[in-house]
């Protein structure tokens, strides 16, 4: 793996997010805060949980403190609030991107999960479960809005590939 193919990368999962959170401009706040059978409820705890992982993993990588707190979810209490609060954590994830060389994509990072499991993971595995994490969530959210007739259209990598200007 190169940090050109992890940019790449990261170009289709904002892309991607940006596609969900347009279509989530449409929906009105009772459809914001509905409950579903997610893992994470519905909308609002879904593009929450999504936005707050990415926040922890790279929080991780730059000061490898894996304990940092949760984001609060009183702090997004409506759609404008955590798209808002997303666009600030693109910006720093892009900026940290923007650090790495292909050689810090070989290095360790080490944990312990919240279950006290010990991990030892290299930085571009970790890279890439962010995104893939982005694309089980975003798929969930996507049903949401779909359901509530506010389809984000298709969000595959090839469309991106499609549309994506260098």
């Amino acid at each position: 793996m190169n940090i050109k193919d992890v940019l790449l990368l990261y170009e289709y999962n904002y892309w991607a997010n940006k596609q969900i959170l347009n279509a989530s401009t449409n929906i009105s706040q009772g459809q914001f805060e509905a409950t579903a059978s997610f893992p994470y409820g519905g909308l609002r705890g879904t593009l929450l949980h999504t936005m707050e992982a990415e926040w922890a993993w790279r929080t991780f990588f730059q000061n490898d403190n894996w304990d940092a707190p949760d984001l609060n979810p009183q702090d997004f209490p409506d759609f404008p609030s955590l798209q808002e609060r997303w666009v600030k954590e693109e910006k720093e994830m892009r900026a940290y991107l923007a650090t790495l060389s292909d050689e810090d994509l070989s290095s360790h990072r080490y944990y312990t999960t919240n279950e006290g499991d010990a991990r030892d993971r290299i930085l571009w595995h970790c890279l890439i479960h962010v995104v893939n994490h982005g694309t089980q969530h975003r798929s969930e959210a996507a049903a949401l809005l779909t359901e509530y007739g506010c389809s984000p259209g298709d969000l595959d990598f090839t469309r991106f590939l499609n549309e994506y200007k260098p």
